[in-house]
């Protein structure tokens, strides 16, 4: 009778093992799809932005034809930055480097291109520029909140990833945390104003 119940005994603890491992797996794969989904959320902002970039080209284009390299600039920005492709399943730190830097040109080219409207007040007036500066205004807004919560999502991943017990079945299942975006080379300066 107490080899059949101590047998009993393993066998229900076997299966508790069992289970919670199972628990732990699914919950790193919902944790890991979760990080891939706002991956996608992110790179779907940056084309929206991206497909933007034409029709603000053209607006400027009309008003301000010797500007020509800053134009061309933001053409090869836009361009370069659409040919990086990054599958969210490897993600890695230096591919997420490459996407910002190519995001930053674009994001420098813009701002060189919107400066324009400094230097040209017929631009500065017109309507169809007023709005696709806006609608780039909401899209930094939208790009910002993406990649806020890809590293909230991205973090709550590397977060079961690194701790104990789950990082026992990460291990042992390949499960690998996913780079987080920082904040671009000299952001920490604030820059200086002069008057």
């Amino acid at each position: 009778m107490k080899k059949i119940s101590t047998t009993f005994i393993v066998i229900i603890l076997l299966v508790i093992i069992v289970l919670v491992g199972f628990g732990m797996y699914n919950g790193l794969v919902t944790s890991r799809n979760d990080a891939e989904k706002e991956w996608s959320n992110v790179q779907t902002q940056y084309q929206q932005r991206a497909d933007l970039i034409p029709n603000l080209v053209s607006t400027v284009k009309g008003y301000a034809t010797h500007e020509q390299e800053t134009l061309e600039g933001v053409i090869e920005a836009r361009a370069k930055a659409t040919q990086i492709t990054i599958d969210p399943t490897n993600l890695t730190p230096e591919k997420l480097q490459e996407f910002q830097a190519a995001q930053g040109d674009i994001t420098s080219a813009l701002g060189k291109i919107l400066a324009l409207r400094e230097a040209y007040p017929d631009l500065k007036a017109n309507q169809n520029f007023l709005e696709l500066q806006s609608q780039l205004e909401g899209m930094e807004h939208r790009i910002a909140t993406a990649r806020t919560r890809y590293n909230e999502s991205a973090t709550a991943y590397k977060n079961k990833v690194e701790k104990m017990p789950t990082a026992l079945i990460a291990g042992l299942f390949g499960f690998e945390a996913k780079p987080l975006f920082e904040s671009a080379p000299g952001a920490d300066v604030a820059p200086k104003v002069e008057f």
